[in-house]
């Protein structure tokens, strides 16, 4: 919920001309609705269902949908968020929300504080260089995710359904059923973090996810970095060095398997079959989509 100059966007504009129109009128549309003036650089979001930047003092994050798909865990999950976290989990802080629709796309507009300090990384998930954080940043992190953990939520963002159709086959071991389940951030990466203060971006994913998911996730993306990542394994080992903890890891790493199966993170391919290896013992079935 920064702007590109603070954390640069990881996506691309919509490829068609006229998407990319429809969203930006609608973006001016909900700055109008707030009386607010628009300035910076445009942050589009996956497949360019987003569209976030500057307003004021606020960020303003528009979020698009065809009229029939509507809701769901995405749509209304940075306001969920805002309602049933505590205060003590640094998050931007959501002001107003706004919906409408065009008789063929449905739109919402959400309003939310400005965090005007960079983030870890910028670009992407990925971390490019080692992250050098102090051991007050640490417990922050820790705090905020044990806090949010004890969050009652009937939100899924992990789901048994998907580790059922996809552990065997990005990991080739037998597929778990999950038992230790606990309520999380559902997208913890090094772009969704910022350095001190601890602010957590991005909460429209979070919810109901296997122990160690979150963890495993933020390690996982540190991979390319050994100091950082064993830096996250020595502040976790209360979570990671647990049964619980490492099905939560291996279904992270499994969802990233597929996503590098699909082309994305190339660089970080290679240290996720050997974590997976680390991890099971067996080795990573060939890349599938």
């Amino acid at each position: 919920m920064t702007e590109p100059n603070a954390r640069q966007p990881v996506f691309a504009a919509p490829a068609k001309k006229a998407d990319q129109q429809r969203m930006r009128r609608a973006h001016q549309r909900a700055a109008r609705a707030f009386s607010l003036t628009v300035s910076g650089p445009e942050a589009w979001g996956w497949q360019g269902r987003t569209l976030g930047r500057r307003a004021d003092r606020w960020w303003l994050r528009l979020v698009s949908a065809p009229a029939d798909k509507s809701g769901g865990r995405l749509w209304d999950g940075t306001a969920a968020a805002d309602s049933a976290l505590p205060r003590s989990v640094p998050r931007p802080r959501l002001h107003d929300v706004t919906e409408w629709t065009d008789g063929t796309s449905a739109y919402r507009a959400e309003l939310s504080e400005y965090i005007a300090q960079p983030a870890l990384q910028a670009g992407g998930p990925v971390l490019t260089r080692e992250a050098n954080l102090p051991g007050s940043w640490w417990a922050d992190l820790r705090a905020a995710l044990a806090t949010t953990a004890t969050v009652p939520t009937d939100r899924q963002a992990v789901r048994q359904q998907w580790i059922d159709r996809n552990f065997t086959r990005f990991l080739g071991i037998p597929t778990p059923t999950i038992t230790s389940w606990t309520t999380g951030h559902g997208d913890l990466h090094w772009g969704n973090l910022t350095p001190e203060p601890l602010v957590i971006l991005d909460w429209e994913g979070w919810g109901l996810l296997p122990t160690g998911y979150d963890v495993g996730l933020l390690h996982a993306y540190a991979l390319t970095q050994s100091t950082t990542a064993a830096r996250v394994r020595a502040e976790f080992t209360h979570v990671l060095d647990t049964p619980e903890g490492r099905l939560g890891e291996l279904v992270a790493l499994a969802q990233l398997l597929q996503v590098a199966g699909r082309g994305s993170h190339p660089e970080l391919a290679p240290h996720l079959t050997r974590r997976a290896y680390h991890l099971t013992g067996t080795p990573v079935p060939a890349p599938a989509a």
